[in-house]
């Protein structure tokens, strides 16, 4: 992406953060308050630390990204309904951390009616749950913070003689939230569309780069260089497997060589101020398809195209899964794994052998978001803003009972984004080719 495009890329407003407070105060209702604790940073090894990643609900409702932060949501307060709880400015900390916002920069950057020291949190508490009826919270999910609510609660129960009324039910604040983040507003899907951008580009890059002999984690350097080049970073452990390893899932050790004559099948995405984008690929180390690989690739692609035509308004979340599994079905009888009508094929769930996943999952904040695929039992129905992935596959590991042997370590899926729009899909990654010409052009310019 060039410099201009990175110094112009897309931001949520303060305006739209406001908005989903206002939307969250409303589900969880007047006579209730809900309180979000940010994720805390966690030690890697002694004095290193995983790179900090803030809780993804947090993050939707406050845009703020520090640790050791409480947001407290009180619907109707007079003194302000949104307060946050966060570290003070510490400038000899500051040195060695990096700044932070403070009381101060929690009100002026982030919309906070009050904020304070969070070492004062547990002294407010219980005049912020007195009155209410219901507690939103998270109980197990930060012991330490439960022993300060719990306490507060029992306190504050001790004193109903005296007529101080405690919240007599704790809810998981996520039955309303996380609705809220099914469906994605215009200012989300620019940030999605921008980590499909860069997500996109690494694609490509590793498309033109791959080669025999070259090791699966170099491979894995040059998309990382993509996300970082852009200032991105990867929405989650990227999956280069060549040959056999592209036949595991969830293969992230990335350390074997590629061979001549194998599959490469990539599984990488950039994640863009929280927003995740997931794209995979498959494509021939070599840069040319067999007879084989290239007959497997057409029912995957065919299955992806079926798959994405069936994202529509109105349809059930897994219309895209059927049409998928009609046409891998279709393909697996063609290449004679399976015996029998599609129909029985389909019934009896054979095709599990070979594509044993779903076709798809929500995506946003979370590379696996949000958000019930269910409602009263019955697959949730697809509405325009809503975001997920279409990623159909077969996988051909050696050994496979009963497989023809020239389909051995033939892994192939591939994936894209797609948002639901009131008319056709959108398919937010279309960027990266997967046509085999479209693939074998792009890989042969790589080597010009």
């Amino acid at each position: 992406m060039p410099d201009s495009e990175i110094h112009s890329l897309p931001v949520i407003s303060g305006a739209e953060l406001a908005e989903r407070r206002r939307r969250f105060m409303q589900q969880i209702g007047g006579d209730s308050i809900a309180i979000l604790p940010a994720a805390v940073e966690r030690v890697r090894n002694r004095d290193v630390h995983y790179p900090f990643r803030q809780n993804s609900d947090f993050l939707y409702l406050t845009g703020f990204n520090e640790p050791d932060a409480i947001a407290v949501f009180a619907p109707g307060r007079e003194a302000g309904e949104f307060l946050l709880f966060c570290r003070d400015r510490d400038p000899a900390r500051e040195i060695w951390d990096g700044l932070r916002a403070g009381p101060d920069g929690a009100r002026e950057y982030f919309g906070a009616d009050e904020a304070a020291p969070v070492a004062e949190f547990e002294a407010a508490l219980p005049n912020l749950l007195a009155g209410r009826e219901r507690l939103h919270y998270e109980l197990g999910a930060y012991p330490k913070l439960d022993k300060s609510v719990l306490g507060a609660l029992n306190g504050l129960r001790d004193q109903g003689r005296r007529g101080v009324a405690a919240p007599h039910a704790i809810l998981a604040p996520d039955t309303a939230l996380h609705e809220m983040r099914v469906v994605k507003s215009a200012q989300e899907l620019a940030m999605m569309r921008a980590a499909a951008r860069t997500s996109a580009a690494a694609h490509c890059r590793a498309m033109r780069v791959a080669r025999p002999g070259m090791m699966e984690y170099r491979v894995a350097a040059e998309i990382h260089h993509e996300f970082e080049r852009d200032g991105m970073t990867p929405a989650y452990p990227s999956i280069v497997g060549g040959g056999a390893n592209g036949c595991i899932l969830h293969y992230i050790e990335n350390r074997s060589p590629l061979a001549d004559g194998d599959m490469l099948l990539i599984d990488a995405g950039a994640e863009y101020q929280g927003y995740a984008a997931d794209i995979t690929r498959s494509f021939p180390v070599n840069g040319r398809f067999s007879g084989v690989q290239r007959e497997v690739y057409e029912i995957v692609l065919a299955a992806q195209r079926a798959a994405i035509d069936a994202v529509r308004a109105g349809s059930d979340y897994n219309a895209p899964h059927r049409a998928a599994v009609a046409e891998l079905s279709q393909g697996l009888i063609d290449l004679g794994c399976l015996k029998g009508e599609v129909d029985g094929v389909i019934e009896r769930e054979a095709y599990r052998a070979y594509y044993m996943h779903g076709t798809g999952h929500w995506l946003g904040l979370d590379v696996h978001d949000v958000g019930d695929y269910q409602q009263a039992g019955e697959w949730r129905e697809l509405q325009p803003g809503m975001t997920l992935t279409i990623e159909p596959g077969l996988y051909f590991p050696a050994g496979t009972e009963g497989m023809d042997a020239r389909l051995a370590d033939i892994g192939i899926r591939i994936e894209d984004d797609i948002a639901v729009t009131d008319g056709a899909p959108q398919v937010m990654t279309a960027e990266v080719p997967k046509t085999v010409d479209a693939i074998e052009t792009l890989m042969a310019q790589g080597r010009e």
